[in-house]
């Protein structure tokens, strides 16, 4: 074994692709989940994502911690749940950090995910990691995220943020609502559809983590996301394409508002525009299997 990987966070939808694929490339693999603790190929620790407890003893000596810990943002955003969806970050971060503060040989780097979201709904402006951060809401839970982090105190420890776009696989994730509305004939895009969208596939995220972890030299922020976002008319079309369904008529942006709100989401994550590229990634070198939209997508809906 190359050492422990432990995930806060683990049994989400990165979670349960990120896993297996460390065990593949030869770690063992501990998941700190709220579920019920069980032994298995890959450990499962309970926690509660707020407080110290014994789950602390997986972090002694480990090789890497990563954190998936957090809400999702996919849901109405009511005061209430706005108040959970930063809380559930910030506070994973915080009881992360004081389990490491207790450990004699505390994990050799800590790969946190954030969230492009920092950028706010910038249009067309293409964002590298040094861009100006929005004011919405998502990218207040984005600096908030980050900020607990700068807080995460370890001089022996390498930290490494990884801000996320749209994460792209089977199973679960954004693909598993759009493809369902693409399957039943309403697969347009949305409002002018010119709102970037910047995504990336879920092989290379969990490739980019294992880089960050294998590579010594690599620490701060990353945009973790595929070179070549693009437009939501390019989404659908792209997803369409792939389903083998025809052209559908564009959807307004009121009935965009109100189908996200019965479908217990909230409108403007449709409707803002994120077009980042991954500047940092690619200066250090590293090469996506998935650079592009038509190559994402032939892999996770292969030809028949």
């Amino acid at each position: 074994m190359k050492g422990c990987v432990v995930i806060a966070g683990g049994t989400g939808f990165i979670g349960r692709t990120l896993a297996p694929f460390f065990l593949a490339h030869g770690y063992e693999v501990i998941v700190l989940t709220r579920g019920p603790s069980r032994e298995g190929v890959i450990r499962h620790v309970n926690w509660d994502g707020t407080s110290v407890g014994r789950w602390v003893a997986a972090l002694e000596g480990a090789r890497a911690l990563v954190n998936l810990s957090g809400r999702s943002i996919n849901c109405r955003h009511t005061p209430r749940r706005r108040r959970d969806i930063i809380a559930s970050r910030v506070d994973s971060i915080r009881a992360l950090s004081s389990g490491i503060s207790k450990c004699t040989h505390p994990p050799e780097v800590f790969v946190q995910t954030g969230g492009i979201g920092i950028y706010g709904d910038s249009g067309a402006q293409l964002c590298d990691e040094a861009a100006a951060h929005g004011s919405d809401f998502v990218a207040q839970v984005c600096e908030r995220w980050e900020a607990a982090f700068a807080e995460v105190n370890s001089p022996a420890m390498r930290k490494v943020l990884l801000r996320l776009g749209v994460v792209l696989g089977p199973g679960g994730g954004f693909l598993e609502t759009l493809g369902r509305v693409t399957r039943l004939f309403l697969g347009g895009h949305v409002g002018d559809g010119r709102q970037f969208i910047s995504w990336i596939h879920i092989k290379d995220l969990c490739r980019v983590i294992l880089w960050a972890i294998e590579r010594d030299e690599i620490s701060g922020t990353f945009n973790a996301i595929a070179p070549h976002p693009v437009t939501n008319a390019e989404l659908m079309r792209e997803l369409r394409r792939a389903l083998h369904r025809p052209w559908s008529p564009p959807v307004p942006v009121l009935a965009a508002r109100v189908g996200a709100w019965l479908m217990g989401s909230d409108g403007s994550l449709a409707l803002a525009s994120q077009r980042c590229v991954p500047r940092r990634l690619l200066a250090a070198g590293f090469a996506f299997d998935f650079p592009t939209l038509h190559s994402a997508l032939v892999n996770i809906y292969p030809p028949s």
